[in-house]
């Protein structure tokens, strides 16, 4: 479903989604030799080639600074591809056929000579590989090249076309963090937006090319038992919570940039909750989707810079003795500033002022070092009004949970009678299980949205509006924690995070469920 084919079957129900080929096209990675493109791209679009997602007018053209031949280049992607597959061993004559479509060319990002050599360099391999002239770039860079490889692509002449005038069409992928502040996303958005359409600007977010995300749109929609109930009238309240159990591993540098407000609340967990939260869109498609998710974003109740102590709570994790050996704290990790103030956790409140959901808190919490790497959100449904059953109801409310990972599934927990003579009753679960119902591998993130942008379907990706949105929500904690040094470290390696956001929870009558 794309600007060409407006009119196809909706992404998250269309059996066929992944039956449809990718158009020809050669996807230039800016990045290609960084640790994105190893673990993530390649094998993405190796297991796509496998599916024979792939069009045989198909290729691959990394950049990096780094000198490396063509050959070179296809034997570290090979390296790469074999250990990081997520279908098993590599199948030779699979790859073979793949790699005749993987290029290479070392240069510098900000060099005019480089794009000029570019310039050259693609109209010889779409005339190898067939491609048509058409391209998508990625940009798996450091985010401060964006605008500038964005400008000198347009320099060059590398930009633009495809919207119906018969010229080969043009995309632009743009890897988080989209700007570090709504100033910096907004002056980004202007940079890039001077020399691609906005339609061509794919901002992409991991987290909702997952399939148990996209699954959240069919499961309200799909089934009429549940859309009825998803409002303030029979929802409490909702838990979302991205938990890992490492810590920076290797990535304090970067992490130091950002920390967890910018790196998981503002990126992936608003836009998951935008996605629980939507209206019904008129139709699936790109536009429609993207306008419900956008008016979720823009009715995020905006918090004074008083209120953020109570709604918002950050955390460092600190140094721990977990199962017999020692875990460094974050201020101990290579690359990390020994009195870094950056946060490794964060737990926070948002209303979502709207007819639906008024009143309803939505808790985000997302933190490193935590006990379990666990996503999910529950869903906590409010109580039946009355207890017929007096003492022995178990008093329990129905909780529905969405896992996203590692264990891809549904459950829905209510109340039985136990075995016996009298009432009484105990909490028991309905579960679906991806990997069980199915009996196939789920694509990965990156092969549904990889494919979704050759194919021209933005429906997956973020927009202008909804990333300033996203921004504007978490710009006041963003003020009041850079004027309020916090105190840090305040919870262990391998804890639940810092008591202060229990207390949050707390004073609703609220508690954080332990995944």
């Amino acid at each position: 479903m794309n600007a060409a084919a407006g009119t196809e079957g909706n992404p998250f129900l269309d059996p066929l989604r992944f039956e449809r080929r990718a158009p020809e096209c050669l996807v230039v990675i800016f990045g290609a030799n960084g640790d994105l493109t190893r673990r993530k791209l390649l094998p993405a679009l190796y297991e796509l080639a496998r599916e024979r997602r792939l069009s045989t007018g198909f290729a691959v053209l990394g950049i990096s600074r780094t000198p490396l031949s063509d050959a070179v280049f296809r034997d570290k992607m090979r390296e790469s591809v074999a250990q990081f597959s997520e279908s098993g061993p590599l199948d030779a004559e699979i790859w073979e056929g793949f790699a005749q479509g993987l290029f290479y060319e070392a240069g510098n990002f900000d060099d005019p000579a480089f794009y000029q050599r570019l310039a050259s360099r693609l109209p010889q391999i779409a005339a190898a590989r067939q491609t048509a002239g058409n391209a998508v770039y990625y940009l798996s860079t450091q985010p401060s090249y964006y605008a500038a490889i964005a400008a000198q692509l347009g320099a060059a002449g590398l930009a633009g076309g495809g919207a119906g005038d018969g010229r080969p069409w043009r995309r632009l992928i743009v890897e988080k963090p989209f700007g570090h502040d709504l100033a910096t996303a907004r002056d980004l958005n202007r940079r890039l937006q001077s020399v691609f359409e906005e339609s061509d600007i794919y901002r992409i977010d991991h987290y909702l090319g997952k399939e148990t995300v996209q699954n959240i749109l069919a499961f309200r929609f799909a089934n009429g038992i549940f859309e009825p109930l998803w409002n303030r009238s029979y929802i409490r309240y909702v838990q979302m919570t991205a938990a890992e159990s490492i810590g920076v591993e290797g990535r304090g540098a970067y992490y130091e940039e950002s920390g967890a407000l910018r790196d998981m609340i503002q990126n992936h967990l608003l836009q998951v909750m935008a996605t629980v939260a939507l209206e019904p869109p008129a139709r699936f498609d790109a536009a429609s989707t993207r306008d419900e998710r956008a008016k979720v974003l823009r009715s995020i109740r905006p918090l004074d810079r008083d209120q953020v102590g109570t709604h918002a709570v950050a955390g460092q994790y600190g140094p721990a003795r977990l199962g017999g050996r020692d875990l460094a704290g974050y201020r101990q990790e290579p690359g990390v500033d020994p009195e870094s103030r950056t946060e490794t956790y964060v737990a926070a409140t948002f209303f979502v002022d709207n007819w639906r959901w008024a009143g309803v808190p939505f808790y985000l919490r997302t933190g490193k070092r935590l006990p379990k790497r666990v996503t999910e959100i529950a869903i906590q449904f409010a109580a039946a009004p009355h207890l017929v059953f007096g003492n022995h109801s178990g008093g329990e409310p129905n909780l529905l949970i969405l896992r996203i990972q590692p264990e891809e599934g549904i459950s829905l927990k209510f109340q039985s009678k136990t075995p016996g003579a009298g009432i009484e009753l105990r909490g028991v679960s309905m579960d679906f299980n991806y990997g069980s119902s199915f009996g196939a591998r789920l694509p990965s993130a990156y092969e549904t949205l990889l494919l979704d942008a050759i194919q021209g379907d933005a429906t997956l990706y973020t927009r202008q509006d909804m990333v300033e949105a996203s921004w504007q929500a978490v710009e006041p904690v963003i003020e009041v924690w850079n004027n309020t040094p916090p105190d840090f470290p305040n919870y262990a390696a391998g804890s639940w995070g810092p008591q202060p956001a229990e207390e949050m929870l707390e004073r609703r009558g609220h508690r954080w469920r332990r995944p």
